[in-house]
């Protein structure tokens, strides 16, 4: 008998991925959580029914939530990561030999236990001295922190169910107050493709653009998300993405990328006409 995990991308369209065996199965106060095993895709962590990463293709999302904003600003010490659980946003981070310290808050502790056991290659940061885990409301930290993070990295679930605070005007606002005087945020932004997740990527890129003076999106191709086109957003107090990105300093850290370069990191924010049109709509 084959197994399968399937998940549903729209009413008509679903993603399978032959697995081997289930490795866990559980249920946190937030979420279902489960890890499979599989031939193509190696080990694949799954929340509520939703695929969010794979030991195959997780380093095309980690490195560019995390390079591209570094490579502007290669000068960041201190560092917010809301959500990211998984940990490969921090591995990415830590690469930076002088971050002083990164502040990782996720909802659910579970996440972070699970992927540690059965998820080393990404959970393996959290155990850095560098990495303070806080298990608590993304939405209600960001609250009480003012003029303090470099960098915030929004390394959120979808905008429903524990990550769905993630996406309002409130957090972004906060997330504002809490960046120093030249500081930068970034998050994941969703795709453009299908009309349920193009309206909630515009929706959330509405509240970025009114929140910060610079705010741009870049793009990524992650083969297991859905319709394998996915967005970031850049926001900014100050720089701007392409023209303040210091490649020079950059390279000279030989930091070794399988997906992330300079070319493509300026080539990233060429979007699609539809997507330009999808954005132009809320600017």
């Amino acid at each position: 008998m084959e197994l399968w995990f399937t998940e549903k991308h729209t009413p008509n369209v679903k993603f399978s991925i032959k697995v081997d065996k289930q490795l866990y199965s559980g249920k946190s106060e937030f979420q279902r959580i489960d890890v499979f095993d599989s031939c193509e895709f190696g080990r694949i962590l799954v929340l509520d029914g939703y695929l969010m990463l794979t030991e195959k293709d997780e380093f095309i999302y980690h490195e560019m939530i995390t390079h591209v904003p570094m490579a502007v600003m290669p000068h960041a010490q201190n560092i917010l990561i809301i959500g990211g659980g998984d940990g490969g946003t921090a591995r990415e981070i830590l690469r930076y030999n002088y971050v002083k310290n990164i502040d990782l808050v996720d909802i659910d502790e579970l996440v972070a236990e699970v992927c540690r056991e059965y998820l080393p290659q990404t959970a393996k940061s959290l155990d850095d001295p560098r990495v303070i885990c806080h298990f608590e409301d993304g939405l209600k930290y960001i609250r009480h922190h003012e003029n303090e993070y470099d960098l915030i990295i929004v390394d959120s679930t979808d905008p429903f169910g524990p990550g769905e605070g993630l996406f309002t005007k409130e957090f972004y606002g906060n997330c504002f107050k809490a960046l120093k005087k030249d500081g930068i945020m970034v998050n994941q932004h969703e795709s453009p493709f299908y009309p349920a997740d193009s309206y909630a990527m515009q929706r959330a890129h509405k509240r970025i653009f009114d929140s910060f003076p610079i705010s741009r999106i870049y793009q990524a191709h992650i083969p297991t998300y859905p319709s394998g086109h996915w967005l970031f957003g850049f926001a900014s107090k100050k720089y701007h993405p392409i023209l303040d990105a210091n490649w020079e300093k950059w390279r000279a850290l030989k930091i070794k990328t399988r997906y992330y370069n300079p070319k493509l990191h300026a080539g990233s924010f060429a979007l699609p006409s539809y997507v330009e049109e999808i954005v132009r709509e809320v600017e």
